[in-house]
């Protein structure tokens, strides 16, 4: 090539190199794992090569082009050497009143060094799923890959033959958490690394859990990770699920969730991305039995060059559940957010009430916002409704601001924050709500840079 032009990269080129590494590593990556992890994984491997990395041709991914993002040449631990980190000195929970117990996950792997003190309610686990599924490999073998199907989700086929370790919770029937379990996600390496971090969480019947995972990345590297979680949530039983994204600009992070409710279940998910440089988070939620209930809500703050594309499904497959979504974000500098939501209502499904919501703010002429908010009904006795807004600053309110007295720059940030703190005060853990409102202030003056609480990248 002449110059320094370089030959554009295709996403069968990109795809090759996993597929490469897979077929010549097979033996390595399933000696590092367990029977359970290792069981799906010729599978998965032949629907990545049958489907290759999703192009924007696929609907799902037509808003993030994925073949860039898994281009690059990533390290990648496969023999699982230990990482030199100790999390509990370079991370300090910074929420004040917010007692939980707290856990890590060192970019792919489940720390098991030191366990929190804080006792969890017998019957509970927290720790390895590799580990974990060596020891109870007819439980975990249950739910393993069952709602992350590999045939339908090329990066879910991808983190399915690649994952080795990552996290299970587990609360056995009747069984309340009363204490919040905080799961710190470290990305930490002297190179540029790929984490295919994986999560199982399994709330039995009449049980209950609220669950915190935190993203932070505390070396100036390129992390490129894959993420699935699944999760099951049994009959009249209780998940809260919130997950605060709070990296830097080199970190793309590629997040698919599955999420299965029986009937009376309850299911709160908010999900914020604060500091990211390119981040594409899917949700699947299926009712599966009646009485369920679900919110989801989402909170996006860019600016400069990051993306951010949020794609959900909820799936009303049975009568009589209820669900609410609610997501907004603020761009600002030559940011791009995406959201597309599918409400589905399935034949039979009567008595659904569900309500989505996408909300947008661009601060400037060059942020750049696509939203498709969707319904597909095929019941005829349901509360259905649909919107979406994108706009600018109100005029009027900064005029009346300024004419107060107030400065342009204050008056921005006060609009902005009203804007937001719709989703923040949808939180049920009050030191985390007000937390958040404060990071957030911290975020829309420019003076959030880093990892909030980490004491490597201070």
């Amino acid at each position: 090539m002449a110059g320094n032009d370089k030959p554009k990269t295709t996403g069968s080129d990109a795809a090759r190199q996993y597929m490469d590494i897979y077929a010549q590593c097979r033996d390595m990556i399933h000696s590092h794992s367990c029977d359970v992890m290792n069981a799906p994984r010729d599978a998965a491997y032949d629907d990545f090569c049958r489907q290759g990395l999703p192009t924007r041709k696929v609907e799902r991914y037509k808003y993030t082009d994925m073949a860039p993002l898994f281009a690059p040449d990533y390290g990648l631990n496969l023999n699982r050497l230990e990482i030199p980190v100790d999390p509990y000195e370079a991370f300090r929970c910074d929420v004040p009143n917010l007692s939980t117990s707290l856990y890590f996950v060192v970019n792919d792997a489940f720390y098991t060094k030191l366990q929190p003190k804080g006792h969890l309610p017998e019957g509970v686990i927290i720790g390895s799923l590799a580990e974990e599924a060596a020891k109870k490999p007819h439980l975990i073998g249950k739910y393993y890959s069952r709602i992350a199907k590999t045939d339908g989700d090329a990066i879910t086929a991808l983190n399915t033959m690649m994952a080795q370790d990552g996290l299970l919770v587990y609360v056995p029937k009747g069984t309340k958490v009363d204490r919040t379990v905080q799961v710190i996600n470290i990305l930490r390496s002297d190179v540029d690394l790929m984490a295919n971090r994986r999560v199982l969480i399994i709330v039995e019947p009449e049980a209950e859990i609220k669950l915190l995972f935190c993203d932070h990345a505390v070396d100036d590297r390129k992390f490129l990770t894959t993420q699935v979680i699944e999760a099951y949530v049994g009959d009249n039983a209780g998940l809260d699920l919130y997950c605060l994204e709070e990296t830097h600009a080199k970190n793309t992070r590629v997040s698919n969730l599955y999420i299965e409710q029986q009937a009376n279940s309850r299911v709160n998910h908010n999900i914020i991305t604060l500091h990211n440089g390119v981040t594409r988070n899917k949700t699947d939620l299926a009712f599966c039995g009646e009485g369920a209930e679900c919110n989801l809500c989402g909170c996006v703050i860019a600016d400069k060059q990051q993306h951010v594309d949020n794609n959900t499904l909820i799936d009303h497959r049975v009568p009589h559940c209820t669900s609410n979504e609610l997501y907004k974000y603020v761009l600002d500098g030559h940011a791009t957010g995406a959201f597309a939501g599918r409400m589905l209502v399935r034949h039979g499904a009567q008595k659904t009430v569900s309500q989505e919501t996408n909300q947008n703010l661009c601060a400037t002429k060059e942020a750049r916002m696509y939203t498709q908010p969707m319904l597909e009904i095929y019941a005829d006795d349901v509360k259905c409704a649909h919107g979406s807004t994108v706009g600018q600053l109100n005029d009027a309110a900064m005029f009346y601001m300024q004419q107060r007295g107030i400065p342009v720059k204050e008056a921005k940030l006060l609009l902005e924050f009203a804007f937001i703190n719709e989703v923040i005060d949808q939180m049920q853990l009050a030191p985390l709500r007000d937390r958040l409102h404060y990071l957030v202030e911290k975020r829309f003056r420019g003076e959030l840079n880093k990892c909030e609480g980490c004491n490597l990248c201070k």
